[in-house]
């Protein structure tokens, strides 16, 4: 069979079933179960499907997932992050537009301690969503900087999904976790100066009114109580990898007992909360799981039909150079990010894009970083990102997508200026795992 009818058959079967609503992990089990009929010998090809599905996920690597996400699953059953977000609303004292803010500081804070952009994001939301309409904020001030500083938990260290892209493209996960670092606390700045252009703009936008400061003794005892205690979380999570001192996954369950430790400290940890917690870890780890099983056997059915090469061949023919390929590449995240989930969007696409980074000797880190970065955008692309549906459930009844779609769009802005300032200074994200390295 040609290469095309082979991608026709395997990658268009996929994108089908996915498009008529077949969860995606069915999907990917339904055209691995045909491809193997088709293209590895009938029957006999089923045997290695289901050993290539038990090698895929019993790899040492993959075990940081569940641990970030229990991280982050504590941290909001417990109420730590909220006892944050009070601590800094005392910060911010009269400045106009703190509330947005906030969001921005403390969404990358909580950012750092979960990992998890949809967590961040329904947090966010549920938290401060209200306060803000209360106080008159407008809703592009209210629901753009939510949504953009949910996408952050994707880039800063703790990421789920920097884990399992270090996994399946086989890049350092200890350097590609750190070199989100930098890039991640430069996207908060460009987030915080929209914010600062959007009230000069329009200073209706977020009202000014009276806020009782208290004094600075208790400002102070707040931040110790509250603030301070979380940085034993991030020096668990950031500072064992930065030292040496622990791989990823050491340093995950480190992160993990130590959200448990400050929960139990503050007397949050409960039954009910860790049943909570481990329900949630273990919908979204078996989901992960269920899905690179499929994925696995797609790529190499992908490789063994040909229909990896012949694509390669393909692009590559068109002679783009190396930042035409590049471009490439993240618009097709991008545009993919509209439709699909992105574990599905890096299964998809990382049988295809590793070997072309290899080819144009793209450094893999930087691309991680990259990726992750088109990643984050794809999550807030229309017509199906999903923090804009997940912003849809908590914002008030009648707020459209439409609505929350344009005032996303400045932050949007932010992110590709952020990947071409990664072109220019590629730096940016390769510094600081070279000086751990």
């Amino acid at each position: 069979m040609e290469w095309y009818a082979a991608t026709a058959l395997l990658l268009g079967g996929l994108l089908l079933l996915m498009f008529l609503g077949m969860p995606v992990a069915v999907a990917f089990l339904a055209i691995n179960t045909l491809g193997v009929l088709v293209f590895m010998g009938g029957l006999g090809g089923i045997d290695q499907l289901v050993s290539n599905a038990t090698d895929s996920i019993t790899t040492f690597s993959l075990v940081p997932v569940p641990l970030f996400t229990i991280m982050g699953e504590l941290l909001f059953h417990t109420g730590l992050a909220v006892r944050v977000f009070d601590a800094l609303d005392m910060c911010f004292g009269r400045l106009r537009g703190r509330l947005s803010y906030m969001t921005v500081g403390g969404g990358t804070l909580f950012a750092t301690l979960s990992g998890s952009s949809m967590a961040n994001t329904a947090m966010l939301g549920s938290t401060l969503m209200p306060d803000m309409l209360r106080r008159g904020y407008k809703p592009h001030l209210i629901m753009g900087p939510i949504i953009a500083t949910g996408g952050v938990a994707m880039i800063i260290p703790p990421s789920s999904l920097a884990v399992l892209l270090g996994s399946l493209a086989r890049i350092d996960v200890g350097g590609l976790l750190i070199a989100g670092l930098i890039p991640g606390l430069i996207l908060m700045a460009l987030y915080v100066a929209v914010i600062r252009i959007s009230i000069a703009l329009d200073p209706d936008a977020a009202p000014s009114y009276d806020v009782d400061r208290p004094p600075l003794t208790t400002i102070l005892r707040t931040l110790v109580v509250n603030v301070l205690p979380m940085s034993l979380v991030v020096f668990s999570v950031i500072g064992l990898i930065l030292l040496g001192w622990a791989t990823p996954t050491e340093s995950a369950a480190f992160g993990a007992v130590s959200v448990g430790v400050l929960a139990l400290c503050y007397g949050k940890l409960s039954v009910e909360v860790l049943m909570k917690a481990l329900m949630g870890t273990l919908k979204v780890s078996g989901m992960m799981l269920m899905i690179i099983i499929g994925s696995t056997t797609f790529s190499q059915l992908l490789a063994f039909s040909g229909a990896s090469s012949g694509m390669i061949s393909f692009a590559t023919g068109f002679d783009l150079g190396h930042y035409g390929m590049l471009a490439a590449m993240l618009a097709v995240l991008i545009v993919l990010g509209m439709f699909m989930d992105q574990l599905s969007i890096m299964m998809l696409t990382l049988p295809i894009f590793i070997p072309l980074t290899q080819m144009y000797g793209i450094d893999p880190v930087w691309f991680g970083v990259a990726m992750l970065l088109a990643l984050e955008m794809s999550l807030a692309t229309p017509p199906f990102g999903l923090l804009l549906f997940v912003m849809a459930g908590v914002a008030p009844k009648g707020t459209t997508l439409g609505q929350i779609a344009r005032a996303v769009l400045p932050y949007l802005a932010c992110s590709i200026l952020l990947i071409l300032a990664l072109v220019i200074w590629p730096g940016l994200a390769t510094w600081l795992p070279g000086m751990i390295r």
